[in-house]
């Protein structure tokens, strides 16, 4: 039975971090990556010409994003059986805040899927030139503020996530502290570009992510405390 308890904490430890860090990659290539490599600011038939051009490279933003959220699915549901023993409620809260997040952010392709139709051969028989840039930049505009609420959860689940590991004793207090400040900084950033797109304020969370990172890395390469996790394990059985 305890060495049953000590591989499934290390295992699913190991297995939280890997997921983790595959959320790397796929975010970098479906949000941020290849939308900016397309999307030219102020330049919608530059922006309309790139997208036709490249439409495999868009369609594989797309569905990078897709995988992206379905790996954080994963993730929650890996960290959901890790961290339970520390508190059930809690751990449904950050479920939930996640799969929040990645829903919208899925749905939210839709309006990338609408830019892309709209960049066609045959919406230009449809439409004039300056209607298809106009329904273009509506699309593109509206996926924009769909990614700022989907960030609003992806922060929120942060919130759970850190506190669960500040009292988890198997995982070091400083990194639920951190998690806590990411998710504040993915709160922060998406209320100031609701309330001030056109400031140029620079990202919290370029400051903030690292709190992310440490925890992937941690789970990845060190794991928890076995000790301390099967206690709780065996605590939380018992109530």
């Amino acid at each position: 039975m305890t060495n049953l308890l000590n591989n499934t904490a290390k295992r699913t430890a190991h297995l939280a971090g890997f997921l983790y860090l595959l959320l790397i990659p796929f975010g970098y290539f479906g949000v941020t990556y290849i939308p900016a490599a397309l999307e030219v600011s102020g330049d919608m038939a530059a922006t309309i010409s790139n997208i036709t051009a490249s439409e495999s490279m868009y369609r594989l933003s797309m569905a990078s994003t897709f995988i992206m959220n379905i790996v954080s699915i994963v993730l929650v549901l890996v960290l959901y059986k890790l961290l339970k023993p520390v508190g059930m409620s809690t751990s449904v809260y950050m479920v939930v805040f996640l799969l929040l997040g990645a829903g919208i952010s899925m749905l939210n392709e839709i309006n990338h899927f609408a830019a892309l139709a709209l960049s066609g051969i045959d919406a230009a028989a449809l439409f004039t030139v300056e209607q298809s840039q106009y329904f273009v930049r509506l699309f593109l505009d509206l996926h924009e503020y769909g990614s700022y609420i989907a960030a609003i959860f992806w922060g929120l689940w942060l919130f759970p996530l850190g506190y669960l590991i500040f009292k988890s004793n198997f995982l070091p207090k400083f990194l639920g502290v951190l998690l806590i400040i990411a998710g504040i900084g993915y709160v922060l950033d998406s209320f100031i570009l609701f309330l001030v797109p056109h400031y140029g304020i620079p990202n919290i969370t370029n400051y903030t992510f690292v709190g992310e990172i440490t925890i992937l890395l941690w789970l990845l390469i060190k794991g928890v405390d076995v000790e301390q996790w099967k206690k709780r394990a065996l605590e939380s059985k018992s109530t």
